[in-house]
This record gives structure tokens, sequence and C-alpha cells, in this order.
């Protein structure tokens, strides 16, 4: 009797197992939307290019946004046609696809369609609107022909040039202002030089963003009596051993910690109202010294990943407020620095407010 049963109890077994390898998994494709600096995957059911390229243009769900996902094609894009020519398809849109954003928004639209509509078997992809061939729209890309994912992977133009640290005649009222910079935390120790110069307001402006002062640059009797009396900035979370960094949105720097001390702060620029650096506990993902912005079609040198495409990195325009698509902005004097301090798998906290 025990036997007979514990046979039924094999074979029910065996016979639900079988039935369940036969239900097929959720059949989902992949969108690419924006997270910071680069194109990013997420998954929305469907099988087709069109199942695609619908959910593109529905854009990222409130969940999506609130962690940083954005989309750069107007709401209310339609597609007129979607055609496949063997590993080629082809992307016909409304005038719609064109309305608004600058050069950069352009590339990350037209890199985003790329993106999701070559991944359901098509390897190349050519976009047309209203029928017509796009000339002359998209900077560096040239949309009349077929695009693939490795050719917008492809930098284009060389990288820039770090600025020259001080360019001005030595001074020992300077030398006196970047070592107090430096005793600090606001400038590394070899930028005592004495010349005035773009590092120096660099930590200038740190510091006045810390001490929550006017933030020109200009250490006038404000910033020079409140450089008087400061102490080395402490880290505002909590943390053990080892290195950790703080992006502080509030205040627009970086603190560097090592075993729970300030290293550095560092004038920082995050993510822009439309595009905010998401807060939250993260880790360096991964570092890339010449890292390749695909969406926007630019140069990121010293790039540390640590969430999605969001990275620190260095970029020519590093201003007093938040500007950028998410990521974390640096002069050239600071990014390198910061790159060599961090390494894969340091703790990235970004608090909302100090």
């Amino acid at each position: 009797m025990i036997a007979r049963r514990l046979r039924a109890v094999i074979v029910c077994g065996a016979l639900f197992a079988l039935l369940a390898s036969a239900v097929p998994a959720t059949a989902a494709v992949q969108v690419f939307f924006p997270r910071g600096e680069q194109l990013v995957a997420v998954q929305r059911p469907g099988t087709t290019v069109e199942d695609a390229l619908r959910a593109l243009l529905r854009g990222p769900t409130a969940q999506e946004r609130r962690a940083g996902f954005r989309t750069y094609i107007p709401r209310g894009t339609a597609t007129r046609s979607v055609r496949i020519s063997g590993s080629r398809v082809t992307v016909d849109f409304g005038p719609k696809i064109m309305q608004g954003l600058n050069a950069e928004g352009l590339n990350a639209r037209l890199t985003q369609v790329v993106f999701t509509a070559t991944g359901t078997g098509a390897t190349s992809a050519r976009v047309l609107i209203n029928g017509g061939t796009v000339l002359g729209v998209f900077p560096g890309i040239d949309a009349s022909v077929p695009l693939t994912r490795a050719s917008l992977r492809t930098p284009k133009g060389p990288t820039p040039l770090p600025t020259a640290p001080g360019t001005g005649v030595p001074t020992a009222e300077t030398t006196a202002l970047q070592q107090r910079l430096a005793d600090l935390g606001f400038l590394p120790a070899d930028a005592v030089d004495g010349r005035p110069g773009p590092r120096t307001t660099t930590g200038v402006i740190a510091f006045q963003k810390w001490a929550r002062l006017g933030r020109d640059g200009v250490a006038g009797p404000a910033t020079q009596a409140a450089l008087a009396a400061a102490t080395r900035p402490a880290p505002v979370t909590a943390g053990g051993p080892g290195r950790r960094v703080e992006l502080l949105l509030d205040r627009q720097v970086v603190l560097a910690i090592e075993n729970n001390a300030v290293v550095r702060v560092i004038h920082a620029s995050s993510g822009a109202a439309a595009t905010p650096t998401p807060p939250g506990s993260y880790a360096v993902t991964r570092k890339e010294a010449r890292s390749w912005s695909v969406p926007f079609q630019v140069w990121l040198p010293y790039a540390a990943y640590f969430v999605g495409g969001i990275a620190f990195h260095e970029y020519s325009d590093v201003p007093v407020s938040p500007a950028s698509h998410g990521c974390v902005r640096q002069t050239s004097f600071d990014a390198r620095w910061l790159f060599d301090f961090l390494s894969v798998g340091t703790p990235v906290r970004v608090v909302a407010a100090s």
C-alpha cells in the first residue's frame, strides 16, 4: 500500500515537472533609456521590433524615473511604419520626433531608437522622418545610412586636454590661500605653487559651497574670514574603515573619505532638475579612464560609474549648481585625483540634504 502511494506521488511529481517545463517564460524585449551618460536596457513584454518601439515611446515607468532613467523622445511621437528587410529595420517617424532639444539631446534620441530597434534580431537600423532621409540633424552622426550599435559606440574626435593648473605669477598671498585650502582638504598638496589660476579658483568654490557662501570663486573678505575660522570637514554619514565617498546634492560637493576622515572636498555639478542624480547608497561598478557616452556622443574622461550610466567624470563645464544628465561633473584637476582614489566596490552615498 505504501509502495503504491509512493509510486503515485513520484508519477504525479514527474507529470507536474513536465507540464511546468512546457509553459513558456514570459517573452520580453529590451528597451533602452539613458541613465546618466549611458544607455541602460530595461525589460518590457513583447517579441517584435514593433513591441520594443511602442514600449520605447511610452517611456520609463514612474519607478524607473525615480531611479534616474530618462527618455529624450517627445511625448506623443508616432511611428508611421516599421519595415524589416533581412537584418535591417527601417523606422519611419512622424515629425514630432524632431521637436525641441539641443544637439546632445537629439543624439540621445537617435541612439535610443537604434539600440531598441536592433534588439530583436536586426543588427542595423535606419531612421526616416515623414518618409524622408534625415540629413545634418544629428551632430557627428550620419543618419542617412543604417546605423549599428557598434557605430554609435565608436568614439569620434580627440579626448579633451586638461587645463593648465596655474598660469599667473607666483605670489605669497596666493601661496597662503592655497596652503590654507590644502590644509582643510579643498586642494591637494601639490596644488600649492603660488600661481593663481583655475585650479585655485576651483578650490575656493569648493570651500564656499561647503561653508554655504556665495559661489563666485573669489577669496574676498567673507571667504577669507570663514577660511581662518574653518576646521576640516567631517563626513555627513556614518561609516567604517576604508575608502568611501559622499555626494552632497545640496552643497554640490564630493567628500572623499578614508577611515572616516575627509581627505578631500571636491567641487562638483550633479544632475539638473530634469535629470537629477538619485539619492541612495551605491558602489563603484566600473572605471574607464577614457569613457565614451553613447547617447550623447561625447568623451567622459576619468569616469567611475556607480549606478547604471551615472558616473563621476571630468567635464569641461562644471558650474556651481546642478547641470548634468545625472552624472557628477568635476574639473580636470579633480577628476583624475578622484579616479585614482576610487576602486571598483568603493561605497558611494548620494545625500539629498546635508
